[in-house]
């Protein structure tokens, strides 16, 4: 079957659907850890561990498991990936101690970067309008993660935060029947070994001057984000809000509004003869956002602006840069993508770091400030990049 077959609305939205519930497993544990932890009696500290544990098993699948959508049929390897997590996810529900615990996270995450292996299925799949495809589903994966602790919240609430596994065990199961429907292959494949495919990611990198900045700049926005939104809790939770978990929470819900407009940021981009009106007008939205934040720092409109602006700038940026990275070698997306979404990854956890710091060591304003230094450096990377490198 053609690659240049465009994929049908239905097909778009399962992958989509599937690339959320897929990539949300890896937050459902972090607002339930002390429920995990009080009801098998283990110490809370030691319960924490699973929430990096998933994070580490995530960024191992992305590093030995999603190349091999280069060199296997992606349709099987979708497959496989969704029965293991399907698997994890049972495991976890049945987790009676930590060492149990422990494994079933680490394998929950490995096999949540399904979501991953359905991104450059989908830009491989389609020749026009790639930009609005992948936003569709960079939408999903992004309603996921946003939504996770909300649900996870709200079931362990209400059943037990074993129910929160077995739900997502057949909301699983169910997306593996749906991607198993007529979804054609890509044909091209990747002819060497594992391991020259695993040398070959490294060498994307050394072999595209955009998608190295596209990454640094992908790593850039994230971090920002990460940081807002690690330190949030801590400022909304004391003076002068004092606002408990659950309100703190439906702020996320508040950031799903803006992942909403990752199709028409894409629509926007197939358009755009040069990626860098986007990246301006993106960075200038986020640096709006803290500038907003700063001036009125008790006021909750403004917060509520920051929250929609600062998640719109930062989603309209990596939906660029995933269309954009897709265009540079149809045969490598998958590894393309690998190196891309792990500097991805890198920048959230150094973003995160660099937010705790500032915040220890200045408030709020400090946080601003930083976040501020890393769209500064963000700016002068959008400057390097364009379509045609």
């Amino acid at each position: 079957m053609s690659t240049s077959k465009q994929l049908s609305t239905v097909q778009i939205l399962i992958m989509a659907i599937t690339a959320g519930v897929c990539v949300a497993n890896i937050y459902y544990c972090q607002p339930i850890l002390n429920e995990i932890a009080k009801s098998l009696n283990l110490n809370g500290d030691d319960v924490g561990i699973i929430a990096p544990l998933s994070q580490a098993g995530y960024g191992i699948g992305l590093l030995f498991l999603t190349p091999l959508g280069d060199k296997v049929d992606r349709k099987k390897l979708i497959l496989y990936l969704q029965l293991l997590l399907i698997a994890s996810l049972i495991g976890m529900s049945l987790s009676m101690g930590l060492l149990s615990l422990y494994a079933a996270s680490l394998a929950l995450g490995l096999f949540a970067v399904t979501a991953q292996v359905i991104l450059p299925m989908a830009a491989s799949l389609v020749t026009e309008n790639r930009g609005k495809v992948v936003g569709v589903i960079f939408t999903g994966i992004l309603i996921g993660i946003l939504t996770a602790r909300v649900f996870s919240g709200f079931i362990t609430e209400w059943f037990s935060w074993k129910y929160v596994y077995f739900i997502s065990a057949g909301m699983v199961g169910i997306t593996t029947i749906l991607m198993q429907t007529d979804f054609p292959s890509v044909e091209d494949r990747f002819e060497g070994s594992y391991l020259k495919l695993l040398s070959s990611v490294i060498h994307q990198l050394k072999r595209f001057h955009t998608l190295r900045m596209v990454a640094l700049l992908g790593a850039l926005v994230f971090g920002t984000l990460s940081s807002f939104w690690v330190t949030l809790t801590f400022y909304l939770s004391g003076e002068p809000f004092n606002y408990p978990a659950d309100i703190i929470g439906l702020f996320g819900l508040l950031a799903a509004g803006g992942a909403l407009m990752a199709p028409l940021v894409g629509k926007i981009s197939d358009k755009s003869e040069s990626p860098r009106k986007v990246y301006i007008f993106s960075l200038v939205l986020i640096m709006l956002s803290i500038v907003l934040l700063f001036i009125f720092p008790q006021s909750n409109i403004a917060l509520i602006l920051t929250v929609l602006l600062i998640d719109v700038g930062v989603q309209a940026i990596q939906t660029t840069n995933i269309a954009l990275i897709y265009t540079l070698d149809t045969q490598a997306n998958s590894r393309i993508n690998t190196v891309y979404m792990t500097s991805f990854f890198i920048g959230g956890s150094v973003g995160a770091f660099a937010g705790i710091l500032a915040w220890k060591h200045g408030g709020w304003n400090m946080v601003l400030l930083q976040m501020a230094v890393f769209i500064a450096i963000a700016f002068f990377v959008s400057l390097r990049i364009s379509k045609n490198k």
